[in-house]
C-alpha cells in the first residue's frame, strides 16, 4: 500500500496497538475489569495488595500483603536537596530514579522487582512531603497495608482506619486502566530491554501532564471557584461557552458513566467526615450532568474517575498537591504488571511514521 494511502489516527485514537490479559476497558458500556473480576466487586471485597498479586501474577490470592519499603539513604539524600518547591511528581520520579540505579534493577523485569518499585515508592512521597514541609521522614511499619502505611508516614501517627481503607480503595481504582499514555510510556521503555525502574520514572513523566493524571487536584480547584452551590450552573455554563474544560467530566474512552467514578462514590460517601464538602460536590455533579447534556445532545458526557477521587483524596485529609503523585502510587502495580506483560511478548513497539515535510532539496548556496 503506499504511503499516502495508509490511514492515520491522531494520538493513536482507535489504533489496536497490543494485547493484555490485564484489564478490560468497556466505554459503551461503562464496566472496567482487572482479569475478568468487576472493579466494584474489587473495591467493596478486596484490597490493593489482592489486586497487585492478581495484576502480577493472574491468581487471586486471599493472603497477599504489601507494606511500604525502607528507602535506602541515597533516595533520602537526594530527597533532601529539591527546592522545597519541586511538584511532587518530579520529586516521586527523581526517588524512584535514584533507587533504580541503587538497586541495579536488569531487563527482564520480575514480580519481584514490581513488589519492590511499587512498595518503595509511597515511602518515597512521603518523605518527600515531610521534608518539604521542614521534617524528618517516618520509618516505614512493615505491619500496616500499603495506603494505611503510606498515611503513617506522612503523620507519623496511625490513621484513621476507615481513611486508610478510603484510600486502599482509591487504590485498587486507579491501579490499572488499559493502554493509556502513562501505561503504553511504559510498555515503550520495557520493549526495548531497558529496566522496569526505567519504565515506572518515563510513566511517572507521562502522568505528570495534567491532560492525565492532573484532574482530581483541579476539581477540587473548580469547586472551590465556583462558589456556593446555587451558583454553580451559572459558572458551569460559562466554563462551556468559553469552550473551556469541565474537569471531572468526559473520558477518551467511556460514553456511560466511569464505573470507577460509580465505585468511589459509595467509597466517598462513607467518609462522614466529609459529609459537607461532598454534598456539595453530588449537588454540581448533578448540575454538570444536566448542563453537559443541554450543551452536548449528541455526545455522552458523563462523570469520570477524578471527580470522585477528588472527593476521597480530599476525605482523606491529602493535600491537593499530592493529588497527582498519589495517584501515581496507585497505578505502580498496573504499570509493573504491564512491564511484565510486554516482557513476555518481547517486540519492540516501533511504530511507522507518515513524512510530511518538504521534499528532497538542496543545500542553498
Amino acid at each position: 500500500m503506499n504511503e499516502s494511502e495508509r490511514a492515520y489516527a491522531p494520538g493513536l485514537k482507535g489504533v489496536l496497538a497490543g494485547e493484555t490479559a490485564l484489564a478490560r476497558v468497556d466505554g459503551e458500556n461503562g464496566r472496567l475489569h482487572y482479569r475478568g473480576y468487576p472493579i466494584g466487586e474489587l473495591v467493596e471485597r478486596g484490597s490493593y495488595a489482592q489486586v497487585a498479586e492478581l495484576l502480577w501474577t493472574g491468581e487471586w490470592n486471599a493472603d497477599a500483603s504489601l507494606s511500604c519499603a525502607p528507602l535506602p539513604a541515597e533516595v533520602i539524600d537526594a530527597l533532601r536537596v529539591l527546592p522545597s518547591s519541586t511538584h511532587a511528581m518530579d520529586a516521586l520520579r527523581t526517588a524512584l530514579s535514584v533507587w533504580g540505579a541503587v538497586e541495579g534493577t536488569l531487563w527482564p523485569p520480575t514480580v519481584e522487582q514490581a513488589r519492590a518499585l511499587t512498595a518503595v515508592a509511597p515511602s518515597a512521597l512521603a518523605a518527600f512531603a515531610r521534608i518539604r514541609d521542614g521534617l524528618e521522614p517516618v520509618e516505614p511499619d512493615a505491619g500496616l497495608g500499603l495506603a494505611e502505611g503510606f498515611l503513617y508516614q506522612l503523620r507519623g501517627e496511625r490513621p484513621d482506619p476507615a481513611a486508610a481503607r478510603a484510600l486502599d480503595a482509591y487504590f485498587v481504582v486507579g491501579a490499572e486502566h488499559g493502554f493509556n499514555a502513562s501505561t503504553f510510556a511504559a510498555r515503550v521503555i520495557i520493549s526495548t530491554h531497558s529496566d522496569i525502574a526505567s519504565a515506572v520514572v518515563g510513566a511517572i513523566g507521562a502522568l505528570k501532564g495534567p491532560w492525565h493524571g492532573g484532574a482530581p487536584a483541579e476539581v477540587v480547584d473548580q469547586l472551590h471557584e465556583m462558589g456556593d452551590i446555587d451558583q454553580a450552573e451559572a459558572w458551569i455554563r460559562g466554563t462551556l461557552e468559553r469552550g473551556e474544560r469541565l474537569m471531572g467530566f468526559g473520558h477518551r474512552v467511556y460514553r456511560a458513566y466511569d464505573p470507577r467514578a460509580a465505585a468511589l462514590r459509595r467509597v466517598a460517601e462513607s467518609q462522614a467526615h466529609a459529609a459537607d464538602w461532598l454534598q456539595k460536590a453530588v449537588a454540581v455533579e448533578e448540575i454538570a450532568l444536566r448542563v453537559l447534556e443541554e450543551f452536548k445532545p449528541d455526545y455522552p458526557i458523563k462523570t469520570n474517575v477524578e471527580y470522585y477521587a477528588a472527593a476521597v483524596l480530599q476525605g482523606v485529609g491529602l493535600p491537593p498537591n499530592l493529588f497527582p503523585a498519589t495517584f501515581a502510587l496507585a497505578r505502580h502495580a498496573g504499570w509493573t504488571a504491564h512491564c511484565l506483560e510486554q516482557a513476555e511478548v518481547d517486540v519492540l513497539i516501533r511504530p511507522d511514521v507518515r513524512y510530511v515535510g518538504p521534499s528532497e532539496r538542496p543545500l542553498p548556496a
